[in-house]
């Protein structure tokens, strides 16, 4: 364990550098996300003869900007073991998941749009569009809860 984050008030200036230094990769997955959404706008408007190669080539990319940004989570997660913040530890882990979640839903929410877009008579793509959003909205309010709940538990350690 490193002797500068060996007492409890370190933790949350630990946290916070952790956050500061990764600020911008971070700024740089939320364009990724926009730059996503956007791209698959694009995609749809290529249809119906779908140009596949170029947006898989930036789900490729976005792939592995959110890839490198796990890789610094794993790593905070550990230190926070090593500091014996079993509680921080379940947060982040609570988080990947609903993060894997919602990209799960985005993928799903991508593919029915693309649906309704080729199949314009079938309403039915349509309430599945909306179902989907509404399991998305809910996915983000799982997610700021637990980010609350982190953010509490991480002052308590001060």
């Amino acid at each position: 364990m490193n002797a500068g984050y060996s007492n409890s008030k370190s933790l949350f200036n630990f946290v916070a550098c952790d956050r500061s230094q990764s600020g911008s990769k971070l700024k740089s997955s939320v364009w990724t996300c926009v730059e996503e959404v956007r791209g698959h706008e694009a995609y749809l408007r290529t249809g119906p003869h779908y140009d596949f190669e170029h947006y898989k080539q930036l789900v490729h990319e976005i792939t592995q900007a959110f890839s490198g940004i796990s890789k610094e989570v794993l790593e905070i997660k550990g230190r926070l073991r090593e500091l014996d913040q079993a509680d921080l530890c379940e947060h982040i882990e609570k988080l990947q998941s609903k993060e894997k979640q919602k990209l799960e839903l985005t993928a799903k929410l991508q593919l029915a749009k693309q649906q309704a877009q080729d199949h314009p008579e079938d309403e039915g793509c349509l309430e599945g569009i909306q179902e989907i959003k509404h399991e998305i909205i809910k996915n983000k309010e799982a997610l700021s809860e637990i980010m609350q709940d982190f953010k509490y538990d991480s002052e308590e350690c001060d």
